[in-house]
């Protein structure tokens, strides 16, 4: 069973940075798909950044040159660097795995005060 757990999530003003990360349990981790997903309230599930398993990035407009997806294959965790946070940013991050179907973190709340 995979298991998918964040953690870093916070209050952070604007312009300033978090680190989110994922430890992912029950899977064959460094073959996954990985990446973040957000939901603000009042809006749809968006894809913020994912990370294949061979390295390759991509990322939301909106996040290009702010955010950087990584993973530690060693460590099984997948992280999110945040950097120059806006109140737009404001949201429950999910983490997302998939190899031959999805699965999903918990969640966890970050907040960006202006």
């Amino acid at each position: 069973q995979v298991q998918l757990v964040e953690s870093g999530g916070g209050l952070v003003q604007a312009g300033g940075s978090l680190r989110l990360s994922c430890v992912a349990s029950g899977t064959i981790f460094s073959r996954n798909r990985m990446g973040w997903y957000r939901r603000a309230t009042g809006k749809q599930r968006e894809s913020v950044a994912m990370i294949s398993s061979d390295g390759i990035t991509n990322y939301t407009d909106s996040v290009k040159g702010r955010f950087t997806v990584s993973r530690d294959n060693a460590k099984n965790t997948v992280y999110l660097q945040m950097n120059s946070m806006k109140p737009e940013d404001t949201a429950v991050y999910y983490c997302y795995s998939y190899r031959y179907r999805e699965h999903w973190g918990q969640g966890t709340q970050v907040t960006v005060s202006s």
